[in-house]
């Protein structure tokens, strides 16, 4: 016969592995949500437009921005943090990114946003770059699971472009 531990070794064993299957299927379901999230974001004024001194530009904007993120919620997410950023090219760079604005959903209560703001961190570019220069506005997400990997994703709204002139 099997001693006591023997026996209490196998119930234990049958048991972690249940559990450890049981959360590997919660995780997997988890990925059968598929996020249909919407935003739209308009530009209503450009307050200042200025080259500094050092020869940066830099650039304050109104914007108005609402956005459903509620179907990126499921039993996994903790928070989703997003941010609003400018997206340009320059002769140096390919692809310029300035957060303008960020924030943190905690619950799908919170994940209805209207916002309206101006830019929370500086548009500056370094150099004479930004004069003219069409750009996209991009909301960007990351999912913070409770548990698994976070996911990261996107929308990006094109057609913005600045004054030729500084204000």
């Amino acid at each position: 016969m099997h001693s006591f531990v023997y026996r209490a070794n196998a119930l234990l064993t049958f048991a972690v592995t249940i559990l450890a299957v049981m959360c590997a299927m919660a995780s997997f379901s988890d990925n059968l949500n598929v996020p249909s999230p919407t935003a739209e974001v308009q530009v209503l004024n450009i307050n200042w437009f200025q080259k500094h001194p050092n020869g940066n530009d830099e650039v304050s904007l109104t914007l108005n921005m609402s956005a459903n993120l509620q179907s990126m919620f499921t039993w996994n997410t903790k928070q989703v943090f997003v941010f609003i950023a400018a997206e340009y090219e320059t002769p140096l760079n390919s692809l310029n990114q300035v957060s303008l604005w960020d924030g943190i959903i905690p619950s799908k209560e919170h994940a209805k946003i209207w916002i309206h703001t101006t830019n929370k961190y500086r548009f500056s570019d370094q150099g004479s770059n930004l004069r003219g220069k069409e750009f996209n506005l991009t909301l960007h997400w990351h999912v913070m699971p409770k548990t698994g990997k976070m996911f990261a994703d996107k929308i990006v709204m094109t057609g913005y472009r600045l004054p030729d002139e500084y204000r």
